[in-house]
């Protein structure tokens, strides 16, 4: 019996949760301070496209590539190794430096494709300076990725999970210091976006020279195994992203909605982030390593049960975060950002569409698990295959749920936007998991079902008191913020320690979270 695996996964998983909190620190500063109005949906969407690019290459693309092909390499000896690391960062900093290039030149054009509904010329001009701005961020950020996917290799995993803080403090920092400072305050947090990317690649350096896995810049002699990697990055993008480019296409379509509908989806999606990141892309970095190892080795047997163990755990997270979201999403919002600029009205909206997204919770955690079975056996093209049927169903859900909302004159067309996006994600994991059962990779097994039933269960129940015992909007609204916080704080304790309690009382037991390697 071995503990390694889900002792990573609580670290890697903790220190996210601190990066995560600062996050939500650093919302509530932004709506707080600014709001929810054109300003600050023209700032998210000048974020949104390099941060949308830095997923593939962060949690997406260049990891799920990078990771087994180095994995391979390291059985040829530190030497090869070393000099792969060499070469892949010297094409990569050359690509990035190109797109950030090109970026920049064509923002104006970008804000246009990726923010068609802006219609207020001032708006659109917002937008593309500040995308100028914030664009370079794709490049020092992407190369922090390189080096995180070195320091995991080297099962190092803190350092890249705690990273992610400093792009929270920067963006604080930038609301409160710089924003009185500037013509147009709201374009302090483009420079914060860019200061952030900056310390994150510094930040990770003298890690990297500790685990002798700094990188010198080459560009020459790349062996064939830094082309495997860019040429698995391809199809990667879509396979392991395609959550992000439905949020894209969210975006879009939402600047065609109401005013704030843009920053309402944003805030809504970093709320259900917290619970991705903690277990979906915190087991999915753990066990990417692992898989490779075992795919290289040829254990099917180990294989299988290392995916087993990465859905009980999942499953055992997913559908009480899942119903806990839903049950108290507008008490979240009244108490974390509901203040000054932020709006009743406004979290009103952003419930209907944290609501939306939180269904689709266990399907995000499941994309991210299920996509590293295909990637750690460098099978790129199968999750294409799936991710573009996928995303193909948001697009059209997204326009018939827009066309149904307004038709029926019912408020929170943007909800409607997020509802798709959930309901895709729930195809695109679908159909991963099928295939890798045909495919023998994932046995299925009778106790991982008995869990299932267990936990759903108990997340029932929870639910059930958490609707009892919630009060309405209007009384949150009337409290002050430590009486919210106090409220908000007795209703997760209840949730928590009703869903243990009856899943404990079912028979599951912490053994059964762990991964037996032997």
């Amino acid at each position: 019996m071995s503990k390694k695996p889900l002792k990573s996964t609580l670290i890697v998983g903790a220190l996210t949760f601190v990066s995560r909190i600062f996050g939500y620190i650093r919302d509530a500063v932004i709506f707080i301070v600014f709001g929810a109005n054109a300003g600050t949906d023209a700032f998210f969407v000048a974020f949104r496209i390099p941060n949308f690019l830095r997923r593939l290459f962060a949690e997406g693309a260049f990891s799920q590539a990078f990771v087994p092909v180095m994995t391979a390499q390291m059985q040829h000896g530190e030497e090869d190794f070393k000099r792969m690391i060499n070469h892949v960062s010297g094409v990569l900093t050359l690509v990035l430096m190109l797109v950030t290039i090109v970026g920049i030149v064509a923002s104006p054009v970008l804000i246009y494709v990726f923010a068609p509904g802006f219609n207020d010329p001032q708006q659109q001009v917002l937008a593309s300076d500040m995308l100028k701005i914030t664009f370079p961020y794709l490049f020092f950020i992407s190369l922090t990725a390189l080096s995180g996917s070195i320091l995991n290799i080297r099962q190092r995993f803190a350092i890249p999970a705690l990273t992610p803080v400093l792009l929270n403090l920067s963006l604080i920092a930038a609301a409160i210091w710089l924003a009185p400072k500037m013509q147009d305050p709201i374009t302090a947090l483009a420079w914060g976006v860019l200061a952030a990317g900056i310390a994150q690649l510094l930040f990770q350096i003298p890690f990297l020279i500790h685990a002798k896995g700094l990188p010198i810049v080459k560009l020459s002699g790349a062996s064939d195994s830094v082309k495997r990697v860019f040429t698995l990055m391809l199809p990667a993008i879509f396979g392991s992203s395609i959550v992000q480019i439905n949020l894209l296409v969210d975006t879009m379509i939402a600047s065609f909605l109401a005013q704030g509908s843009i920053s309402w989806l944003y805030i809504s999606d970093r709320f259900v982030e917290l619970p991705l990141a903690l277990f979906g892309i915190a087991t999915a970095t753990v066990i990417l390593p692992l898989l490779s190892k075992q795919h290289v080795a040829k254990q099917p047997d180990k294989f299988s049960q290392t995916m087993n163990w990465a859905i009980r755990l999942s499953l055992v997270i997913a559908i009480p975060a899942m119903m806990g979201l839903v049950a108290l999403a507008a008490p979240i919002l009244a108490t974390l950002v509901q203040y000054r600029e932020f709006t009743l009205i406004d979290t009103q909206m952003a419930t209907l569409s944290l609501m939306a997204y939180a269904l689709g919770l266990p399907a995000f955690i499941f994309i991210k698990i299920l996509a590293p079975a295909f990637y750690s056996r460098q099978d790129t093209k199968t999750p294409v295959k799936i991710a573009v049927i996928a995303m193909l169903t948001n697009i059209a859900l997204n326009l018939l749920f827009v066309w149904l909302f307004t038709t029926l004159e019912v408020k929170g067309s943007h909800a409607g936007l997020a509802l798709a996006t959930s309901l895709s994600a729930y195809l695109n994991a679908g159909l991963l998991y099928v295939l890798l059962h045909r495919a023998q990779v994932i046995h299925f097994m009778q106790s991982t079902f008995a869990l299932a039933s267990k936990v759903f269960i108990s997340a029932m129940l929870m639910y059930y008191l958490l609707d009892k015992f919630s009060p309405n909007l209007i009384a949150w609204t009337s409290w002050d913020i430590s009486t919210r916080a106090l409220a908000l704080s007795a209703l997760v304790c209840l949730g928590v320690a009703s869903y243990t309690g009856l899943l404990w009382m079912l028979g599951t037991k912490p053994s059964d979270l762990k991964l037996k390697t032997d």
